[in-house]
């Protein structure tokens, strides 16, 4: 891997090239500059790392204000691209206004190569770190996620049709209802893949304002808009060598679509307010609860984005599909919410559990946690009880709450049981079924019977 590049600027061909030999020898890429203007046009049209500036030229050889122009204008276009000042004039003053500019530190010509090659690992070094340290601030790290193994038969097979391409890099689209668990799967996909050591960077799309899509997916400069106070490092930076998560990816403004879809064709992209061209190295993973079908029809989403999106498309099913899951579930997040909140340990009432298997769960795996939250909080008791729980269980007249028929057979074949204590021929009577049919259901679903 080549080391960094070097943009030499002075006006002396020989000290350009005295220079040049220096660093090449040293493994350093280097371009030259005979003008601040020319280096200008070379720090707008290309990769630069670093800058060793002379602070006078043919117009002014003493007061160094034309390399003092240079700074001034480098912090405003480029801030992020450390400068090193260099003058055969012994000027202290010059040096502070210098160094005040925002040049990094102060070399007098004809400088030692030691001491030439010990400044430039110096700011490159320090550059470095100011990245990192910025990438981290605008990380949000994910939580831990806590160990659960599905019960339910169709997030067993889901889990298992996930481990077995977690490890490639082929873009994966989560579809499913809202608060199904996609974020948390995509985090268990960044955990299994090839990029785990990486960062896991989330993005709401529904959250970000089709005027700011350019500056929070690939960053700007400072000065590249009118609020942009300082350089600001995108999510497709940020998500180098890791998992970049595009949550709600239905929702990107189709004026915006375009620029997304360029980059997972090419994995190229520009900073806006740079005319440099980055490449991107992330794993892709989306979700959406959006009808992609509808969408797509009402030329609301690009269909050729939507083909890059779903290499493998995974469909999570929604809580009431996961009947098994519904008790084991709410233990687990009243066991995490007790020891979040130093509570000892706390049951779930028989009655409580009863209520929990017929509710629909509109908000699926969210709106379960967020109960079993609030109730261990609000609870007296060292068990929850039906009351702790309030749960929205009316229903308009005459309306049943959304499930599935298998899900609706089993409901009643469970109330008919408790309503005959459990006897066969009365609780067949009460659903109008004979008392064959009533015991080929009961085979069906055999955890129904006593």
């Amino acid at each position: 891997m080549s080391k960094a590049c070097i943009l030499v600027v002075d006006d002396r061909p020989d000290i350009r090239l005295s220079a040049s030999f220096v660093l090449e020898d040293n493994g350093y890429q280097v371009q030259e500059a005979e003008s601040p203007y020319q280096a200008k046009e070379i720090i707008q049209n290309s990769k630069v790392d670093l800058i060793l500036l002379d602070m006078n030229y043919s117009l002014d050889t003493t007061s160094g204000d034309e390399g003092l122009e240079f700074l001034s204008w480098l912090a405003k276009a480029a801030g992020n691209i450390p400068a090193v000042a260099m003058t055969a004039w012994s000027n202290v003053e010059l040096a502070v206004k210098a160094m005040q500019l925002g040049a990094g530190d102060f070399l007098e010509k004809p400088w030692k190569n030691q001491r030439l090659l010990q400044v430039i690992e110096h700011q490159l070094t320090l550059t470095g770190l100011k990245v990192q340290n910025q990438k981290l601030q605008q990380r949000l790290e994910p939580e831990k996620s806590d160990d659960y193994t599905w019960r339910s038969p169709c997030m067993q097979e889901l889990m298992r049709q996930i481990e077995s391409v977690a490890q490639t890099d082929v873009t994966i689209l989560l579809t499913g209802d809202n608060g199904t668990g996609k974020s948390q799967l995509a985090k268990y996909i960044h955990q299994l893949s090839n990029v785990q050591s990486g960062p896991f960077i989330s993005v709401n799309m529904g959250a970000i304002s089709e005027n700011l899509f350019e500056s929070e997916m690939f960053g700007h400069t400072k000065g590249a808009f009118t609020d942009a106070k300082s350089n600001r490092i995108g999510r497709f930076e940020l998500a180098k060598d890791g998992t970049l998560f595009l949550d709600e990816i239905a929702n990107i403004p189709l004026s915006q679509q375009a620029k997304l879809l360029r980059v997972l064709e090419s994995g190229e992209y520009e900073v806006l307010g740079s005319s440099q061209t980055q490449q991107t190295n992330i794993r892709l993973v989306s979700a959406s609860n959006g009808d992609f079908s509808k969408l797509i029809a009402n030329d609301e989403f690009r269909e050729d984005l939507f083909y890059r999106l779903n290499t493998l498309e995974f469909r999570v099913p929604s809580l009431r599909e996961r009947e098994q899951d519904i008790i084991p579930l709410a233990q687990h997040f009243v066991k995490t919410a007790a020891g979040k909140y130093q509570k000892p340990a706390i049951n779930i009432s028989t009655d409580a559990q009863q209520a929990l298997l017929e509710y629909h769960w509109p908000g699926n795996i969210r709106e379960l946690s967020h109960l079993m939250e609030r109730a261990v909080l609000l609870t007296r008791h060292d068990e929850l009880q039906l009351s702790d729980l309030h749960l929205n269980t009316q229903t308009a007249a005459g309306a049943l709450p959304m499930m599935t028929l298998e899900q609706a057979e089993r409901k009643l074949i469970k109330q008919a049981l408790a309503a005959s204590d459990n006897h066969i021929a009365k609780a067949a009577a009460l659903l109008g079924l004979t008392k064959s049919s009533m015991y080929r259901r009961l085979e069906k679903y055999p955890d129904l019977q006593s």
